[in-house]
């Protein structure tokens, strides 16, 4: 059985892990629809490679993109702050009053 003649260093040993490191995985955005995807494959959310429709993808069977989730969002944000601005004018009126 091989036994090794010397105890590894700390250094030496980190160094022979250096390479060892995980990588992330390559993405990139759909130029059609702004969906996260994998590069050069076809887009799962909406069908087109190289701004080709390529599979005929149904109305529903589309996922919401990163786009719409935000476009959600910042009308959820003008709404909030807009029924701030009518408490705070309420608030306002009743200490007038």
């Amino acid at each position: 059985m091989a036994v090794p003649a010397r105890k590894v260093s700390k250094t030496r040993g980190a160094t022979r892990r250096a390479h060892l490191a995980l990588s992330a995985k390559a993405t990139t955005t759909c130029p059609n629809c702004g969906a996260v995807i994998k590069a050069h494959r076809v887009c799962k959310n909406c069908g087109t490679y190289k701004k080709k429709q390529v599979i005929e993808m149904e109305k529903a069977e589309v996922k919401e993109t990163k786009k719409d989730v935000k476009a959600k969002e910042s009308k959820k944000e003008t709404k909030a702050k807009e029924t701030k601005k009518e408490t705070k004018k309420a608030k306002t009126k009743k200490s007038e009053k």
